[in-house]
């Protein structure tokens, strides 16, 4: 299963509407593409979001790098040296998002040589996921007719709340409409992308204490160090470290350091080697994880849930898997379905990832 060629195939689907947030606007995915084809005739797949505003990669670096650098460096090794493409990668700074798609890639091809699926060979703890929908900046009574219409139509019952503006006190009010709207019943928690100062934050979570909140994630910059540490240890609900903690070594600075109390994982970004290696982390730091969302589309979705439901601590909260519900096409042969507030995996071996061709020829933007 020697790799004997890799693509990087850009490719442009647009958005129903932007998705707004603190730290910046997305009007269409303008992913890239990835495959790995082997020399036994198996093919890997695989997403990279670009995300120029939290990682600085673009969908020309991500191609570049990959054709560039990663590609003549890794070319020749197995599927099962895992090990030195990632030693062999790792040489190159940043490019977390290049460099995960190649994992996954990698480990669907490993599950296509085995039989297996890769969600069994990661953990097999369960077959789904809980959902959670993701509610952007907009007026308060557009964030709620959202809200209402994904919960009534595919029954998800957890939001995360996109917070970060200024004045702040819209954001408060947007969540007060959300929660008297959808009851009690409904989970709500906050992502500020690092819009709010620690002390809008503080004031914030004060006006909002008594909305049930589940979590608060990255709602100031972590590189404002003795802030964050000052307002984590106030917070009253735990704190997730997000786009700050994306490697081992942050994550452990993050947690110890008292910047954080709760870390995302985001597949996206460190592929299914290293999301093992942050989960079994916060596992053994007692730390609880949500698997997050690049904001990707249907192929990053079926990755994320994998991934999630492969672990009894990853499938404990619910997943932000319906991201690709506000795009208005995606290249899957099946389109991934939300049934019940809840998302399958794919059965079959590797990661059941079939590209319609008619859809990739549409959508690819390298002719």
């Amino acid at each position: 299963m020697k790799i004997a060629r890799i693509e990087a195939i850009p490719f442009a689907i647009p958005y129903v509407k932007p998705l707004k947030f603190a730290s910046g606007e997305v009007h269409a995915a303008d992913h890239v593409l990835v495959r790995v084809h082997t020399d036994e005739g198996l093919t890997g797949t695989a997403e990279a979001p670009p995300r120029p505003y939290t990682y600085g990669e673009t969908q020309e670096s991500i191609i570049a790098v990959i054709e560039k650098i990663f590609a003549p460096q890794i070319l020749g090794l197995t599927a099962l040296e895992r090990e030195a493409v990632h030693e062999r990668m790792d040489r190159t700074v940043g490019n977390p998002t290049a460099k995960a798609a190649l994992d996954m890639a990698l480990w669907d091809i490993l599950g296509q040589a085995a039989g297996m699926p890769v969600s069994g060979m990661l953990g097999g703890y369960t077959d789904r996921m809980r959902v959670s929908h993701m509610v952007g900046f907009a007026p308060a009574e557009a964030m709620v007719a959202e809200a209402e219409r994904i919960r009534d139509t595919y029954g998800i019952t957890t939001f995360k709340v996109k917070v970060g503006r200024r004045p702040y006190t819209d954001d408060v009010a947007a969540c007060r409409a959300l929660r008297e709207a959808l009851g009690a019943g409904v989970e709500l928690y906050i992502d500020g992308n690092r819009g709010w100062s620690a002390s809008e934050s503080a004031r914030a979570l004060g006006e909002m204490a008594d909305l049930g909140l589940t979590f608060a994630e990255e709602l100031c910059p972590a590189d404002d160090v003795l802030a964050r540490r000052w307002l984590v240890t106030q917070s009253p609900i735990p704190f997730i470290a997000d786009e700050s903690a994306i490697r081992p070594a942050e994550v452990t600075r993050e947690l110890l350091g008292g910047s954080a109390t709760a870390i995302s994982i985001k597949t996206a970004r460190t592929g299914f080697t290293a999301s093992q290696r942050v989960l079994h982390e916060c596992e053994g730091l007692g730390v609880e994880v949500v698997m997050g969302n690049q904001i990707d589309g249907q192929i990053g979705t079926l990755c994320s849930v994998t991934f999630g439901a492969a672990h009894r601590s990853s499938s404990q909260h619910a997943g932000e898997l319906s991201n690709f519900l506000d795009m208005t096409d995606d290249l899957l042969t099946e389109p991934l379905t939300i049934e019940n507030g809840a998302l399958r995996i794919r059965e079959g071996a590797g990661l059941g990832i079939d590209i319609d061709p008619d859809k990739l020829a549409r959508y690819r933007q390298d002719h």
